[in-house]
């Protein structure tokens, strides 16, 4: 990566993180999830410890991780995706930035590793207080092995950061944040599930992204394969999936970047 092409990604991270009320809401939707989570299992726990378990070890973690990196976690994503590929046109700076002379298309580049950088902070900021709840609330149950704990982590990262890459690139095929933001949602917590259960489609499903992330899971998220995707798929097809869905919205971005009036 040229100078260049490191101070436009930095002044893409730098316009983002100033965008209080993304970055704020996106943080909400990180953090308070897992802090109401551990909380809540641990006055439980305290009122009546045969019937619950401990917040943390084992089980408060695989919960603790579907939170961050299958529910919350791609919402906060989504909003810094879809900010980062359509922020510059909504703050009506877009005709300031292609009267520099820049490639329109550099532009669109460098939103996706700057969008990328904030959600990945964030969610480490997640992850960070998921495994403080695991570890302190564990009151003498197992905790995760390290390899687990990694695992957790490298799957968080991988559920975010592929969905916030997609939103970038969306967002700035539409050109408008709020319809990209409410059809990401909607297709992220509600078409999803509903197709990805919808057995009549047969080995199409394995079209979902969902499905392809959910894959690579190193917790229990609900199927007797103790990975949790609804359709069976092999390592390289979940791989396959998730690029081309990646592939095609930016390509789709940056075209649309490259073409839409100033």
């Amino acid at each position: 990566m040229t100078a260049i092409a490191v101070r436009m990604v930095g002044a893409d991270f730098l316009k983002l993180r100033k965008r209080r009320g993304t970055l704020i809401w996106a943080v909400v939707l990180t953090l308070l999830p897992l802090l109401l989570f551990f909380i809540i299992r641990a006055a439980q726990h305290s009122s009546n410890p045969v019937e619950h378990g401990p917040a943390g070890g084992i089980a408060g973690y695989t919960d603790a991780v579907r939170i961050l990196a299958l529910f919350f976690g791609p919402l906060a994503a989504i909003m810094i995706g879809t900010d980062g590929g359509a922020g510059d046109i909504a703050a009506g700076v877009f005709r300031d930035l292609v009267v520099t002379g820049r490639s329109r298309v550099a532009l669109f580049a460098s939103r996706v590793p700057a969008a990328l950088g904030l959600c990945w902070l964030v969610i480490g900021c997640g992850y960070l207080v998921l495994l403080i709840g695991t570890l302190a609330f564990a009151e003498g149950s197992p905790n995760p092995s390290t390899s687990l704990l990694v695992n957790g982590l490298l799957f968080s990262l991988l559920s975010t950061g592929v969905i916030c890459v997609i939103a970038v690139g969306f967002a700035s095929l539409t050109a408008s944040r709020p319809a990209a933001l409410t059809v990401l949602i909607g297709w992220q917590l509600v078409a999803s599930p509903v197709l990805a259960n919808i057995s009549s489609l047969g080995s199409s499903r394995k079209l979902v992204l969902s499905q392809a992330i959910i894959h690579f899971s190193p917790v229990n998220v609900g199927d007797s394969r103790g990975r949790g995707a609804t359709v069976t798929m092999g390592s390289g097809t979940a791989i396959l999936v998730m690029a081309v869905w990646t592939a095609v919205f930016l390509a789709l971005g940056a075209w649309r970047t490259n073409t839409m009036d100033a």
